[in-house]
């Protein structure tokens, strides 16, 4: 997983040559020692680069141009620290292909009362200086992050730092590639969607790759490198099985998976239970532990929210909570307390675990394949979010529901799978009723170290319809919102 230390975002303070030289090299002391306090700090999790103080068209074409084709800058961030005429910045905004961040600030915290002056109102001129740069990305309409305040509150850069990891998001969905084995379940209508607009829009690269195609990386894994990584589960988890043929096939698995996406430069991946040959168990263990490591998986090939599990941990780097493939399998229906039980049959990332999971082997039911091992736990209880890709036909909607999880409130003993409960916001009930309304699907991505704002700033970066439902949604305003979306999104 690319680390955020590779990643980098350019800062480029606006100006002009009308206020002199002296002025010139004030504004890009102040802009150094705002790039050096920044990167000092424990909120900024990527590298903040200071630019030249951008002072014509020219100039300022260049500086993005090289930001776009430069693979370390995920994105800019800009400031007028005095006034900078917009009509300069319409060639290299025009150009700009990475997220942008309009950081609206001053050098000084307060107005000096006692030793202002001219000299002092022609340095420091953002409170117009960043209205006029605003016009022009407005009158453009360009997706952007707007972030104000003094650039030294830790608010701020707390702001700045989670643009930067919904801009990483950004960067991963450009670069991504999932693998499909098989593919989705026949009949299931929500795991389909446009491959090609997925591509031209959000940047994935997703193909179909036949079992058979896997079977040979899967063959070739020796009994060595299966010993070897059987000391990592017993140091990692619980074998709570006497089974260790299974549990050494899911090891199996891994290595041969994880070669087979290496290999091809894949991220993510996905498979199904209706396309198991030549596999003697449906991957489980396996595919919690590749999720463990980073990748993105979804299951009855739902491409959608391989593709997004990958993104989500790219940008929870860091971060503590974890991220996961999730699904909505069975409620609790309690009044106001309320409550989904979500699990899948084999596949949750095991970063969700309360305590240290358990490998345990239990027959599967479907796909007609010998009993596999899984990794089993309880979830962990905090504020998270659920987020589901759709596709619309003709865009993508992003739906992300603000949850609360708990810790299971009765123990299941014969259920053998990860599972997590929580209670959507505002109830079940409703959130329910929202989600349905908006097509959200029973697959998801769940989330502790994300929020809703971090996927909203992602979604708008990528000129995405991004729909929230949370502790404030009133039904009747969400369905008249969606209705005036679907209106405005097919006229856009």
């Amino acid at each position: 997983m690319k680390s955020f230390t590779q990643q980098q975002f350019w800062f480029i303070t606006g100006s002009q040559h009308l206020y002199g030289e002296e002025t010139l090299r004030q504004v890009a002391e102040n802009s150094r020692q705002i790039v050096e306090q920044c990167n000092a700090s424990a909120a900024i999790p990527a590298q903040i680069v200071l630019k030249e103080v951008a002072t014509g068209s020219n100039a300022i074409e260049d500086v993005i141009a090289e930001a776009n084709y430069d693979q370390r800058c995920a994105g800019i961030i800009t400031w007028m620290h005095t006034f900078s005429p917009a009509k300069m910045w319409i060639r290299g905004l025009g150009k700009l292909q990475k997220p942008y961040l309009h950081l609206h600030t001053q050098f000084n915290r307060e107005i000096p009362n006692d030793t202002i002056d001219m000299d002092f109102m022609n340095l420091n001129q953002a409170a117009h200086g960043d209205r006029e740069h605003a016009f022009i990305a407005a009158r453009m309409r360009l997706p952007r992050k707007i972030v104000v305040g003094h650039w030294a509150e830790p608010k701020v850069q707390e702001k700045i730092g989670r643009w930067m990891r919904s801009a990483v998001g950004v960067s991963a969905s450009k670069k991504l590639k999932v693998a499909r084995f098989g593919d989705n379940m026949r009949e299931v209508a929500v795991t389909e969607g446009d491959k090609v607009e997925a591509q031209l829009k959000l940047g994935w690269s997703v193909n179909t790759y036949p079992v058979g195609d896997l079977l040979p990386y899967v063959e070739r894994v020796t009994e060595g490198e299966i010993d070897k990584l059987l000391e990592e589960y017993k140091a990692a988890y619980q074998i709570k099985t006497e089974n260790l043929s299974a549990v050494r096939y899911q090891a199996r698995l891994e290595i041969g998976i994880e070669s087979f996406l290496k290999e091809g430069g894949f991220e993510a991946f996905t498979n199904t239970f209706e396309d198991l040959h030549g596999l003697e168990q449906l991957p489980g263990l396996a595919v919690q532990r590749l999720m463990e490591k980073g990748y993105g998986f979804g299951p009855e090939g739902d491409w959608k929210v391989a593709a997004m599990s990958r993104i989500m941990k790219q940008m929870a780097q860091g971060l503590t909570g974890g991220t996961s493939l999730m699904e909505d399998y069975t409620y609790h229906f309690d009044g106001e307390e309320s409550l989904i039980l979500g699990a899948h049959m084999l596949e949750i990332c095991p970063s969700l675990a309360a305590e240290k999971p358990r490998i345990e082997v239990h027959p599967l039911g479907i796909g007609g394949k010998d009993a596999p091992a899984r990794l089993v736990f309880e979830g962990k209880s905090g504020k998270a979010v659920c987020a589901s890709l759709v596709d619309m036909g003709g865009r993508m909607r992003l739906i992300v529901n603000d949850v609360l999880a708990v810790a299971p409130t009765m123990e299941m003993p014969n259920l053998p799978v990860a599972r997590v409960m929580w209670k959507p916001m505002p109830t079940l009930e409703t959130a329910a009723e929202a989600w349905l309304s908006a097509g959200g699907a029973h697959h998801s991505v769940f989330s502790f170290a994300l929020d809703a704002q971090m996927l909203r700033d992602w979604a708008n970066a990528l000129e995405i319809e991004f729909v929230h439902i949370d502790e404030t949604l009133e039904l009747d305003r969400f369905r008249q919102d969606l209705l005036f979306a679907d209106l405005a999104w097919k006229l856009k």
